[in-house]
């Protein structure tokens, strides 16, 4: 059995559209209300939308036996349930804690940088929503890949599974904890070093480097499959490399210890917490390049 290429090829289109259709969408209300915070729950909603648009996409198309569906039923659907069940708790979770909330500093101090005449709304529709729409669709090739793999699970579809829920738990309970933490006002102003937090400075991006690296592990074959089977694989590691770049270096992690390094405590927590893979507290090595 063969990878289905020219299909993957077809189904980047209805992908990018169902991407496009949540960030479009989430710009409008927007525009309409002044506010463009929205586009950080729209992340999680866009993911879970363009997964079930994919999956649809590969159970809609016939093989070359008249069969419907492309892909092993199991594996594609996983990797688009995985995908919905992330994206919906992320969305939902975001939409909550913003609620009655106006705009987020970081993007009146982005779209405050817009060239004098354009207008607020267009420019956040080219710094903000499109560059979104697009990572969205990047990111999640290794979903839109596995839904149209025709092999069957093996362990490591399985360790996949494991990991994202790994994952998905560092994100859910860390998001949690900050929540219950920041809902204390004795706690304002204040670093938290409590549950996760001890084993990381970051969980929630800990869980989301977790997520998409089992979500990529479901586009491997099975052990002695032949090298074009990787195909798949090779293909689509750009996303979980480029999440990690986003998560480590980029607009995560290093952007969030900017406004946590202006708090008490910084360096006593520094010292004594990994910045990013969970290790046990108050044992993190010195000079490990955290």
């Amino acid at each position: 059995m063969n990878f289905p290429w020219g299909a993957f090829a077809l189904g980047l289109a209805p992908a990018a559209g169902a991407s496009a259709l949540v960030l479009g969408a989430t710009w409008l209300l927007s525009r309409r209300r002044g506010i463009y915070r929205y586009v950080d729950s729209a992340w999680g909603f866009a993911f879970a939308f363009l997964a079930a648009a994919s999956w649809l996409f590969a159970y809609g198309s016939q093989g070359t036996d008249g069969s419907r569906g492309l892909g092993d039923p199991v594996r594609a659907g996983l990797a688009a349930a995985l995908t919905i069940v992330w994206g919906l708790r992320l969305g939902v979770h975001i939409a909550r804690r913003g609620r009655g909330k106006g705009e987020d500093p970081r993007y009146d101090r982005m779209l405050s940088k817009a060239p004098e005449g354009t207008p607020r709304p267009r420019y956040a529709l080219r710094v903000v929503t499109l560059p979104q729409a697009a990572l969205v669709w990047l990111v999640s090739v290794p979903v839109q890949a596995a839904v149209l793999l025709p092999y069957g699970t093996w362990w490591v579809t399985w360790a996949g599974v494991a990991l994202w829920a790994l994952g998905l738990f560092f994100e859910a309970v860390g998001d949690a904890q900050m929540a219950r933490f920041k809902s204390d006002p004795a706690h304002k102003g204040k670093l938290i070093d409590v549950g996760l937090w001890r084993w990381t400075r970051h969980p929630n991006y800990f869980g989301d480097f977790a997520v998409w690296w089992g979500l990529w592990l479901l586009t491997l074959p099975a052990a002695g499959a032949p090298a074009a089977a990787w195909g798949p694989a090779a293909a689509t590691s750009v996303s979980p490399l480029l999440m990690t770049y986003l998560l480590v270096f980029g607009s995560g992690k290093r952007l969030t210890e900017r406004g946590m390094a202006e708090r008490e405590g910084w360096e006593r927590y520094a010292a004594r917490t990994s910045g990013f893979l969970p290790w046990p507290p108050g044992v993190w090595p010195k000079g490990r390049g955290d």
